[in-house]
């Protein structure tokens, strides 16, 4: 079973970057491919990036010119550094850890098989 705690997130101006980290424990964090999605009130849980076990790097479409995953296997941690930040983007940011690969199931919630608890951003304008 794997475990994953989010930290980050919080209040951000409008134009500003916004910095979350993703720490696992209880799995094997090099083999594991890890996710970023965001909810925001009434709407669906969006992709916005992954990174394979390889270290390929995968992003939304639309979001792809804001965003930066990377992650630290030392440290079993992930993170997502999103820019130029919109009212548009407040959501809550989760983290999640999947035992496959690839960017048709990675972009897709059904394609984790782990979850963290989410954090919330907020962007003010």
């Amino acid at each position: 079973q794997v475990q994953l705690v989010e930290h980050g997130g919080g209040l951000v101006q409008a134009g500003g970057s916004v910095s979350l980290s993703c720490t696992a424990s209880g799995g094997i964090f090099r083999s594991l491919a890890m996710g970023w999605f965001r909810q925001a009130p009434g709407k669906e849980r969006e992709f916005v990036g992954a990174i394979a076990p390889s270290g390929r790097t995968y992003y939304s479409d639309s979001l792809e010119s804001r965003v930066t995953v990377s992650r630290d296997l030392g440290k079993a941690t992930v993170y997502l550094q999103m820019n130029s930040l919109k009212p548009d983007d407040t959501a809550v940011y989760y983290c999640a850890a999947s035992h496959n690969d690839g960017i048709l199931v990675l972009r897709i919630p059904g394609g984790y098989n782990y979850w963290g608890q989410g954090t919330q951003v907020t962007v003010s304008s």
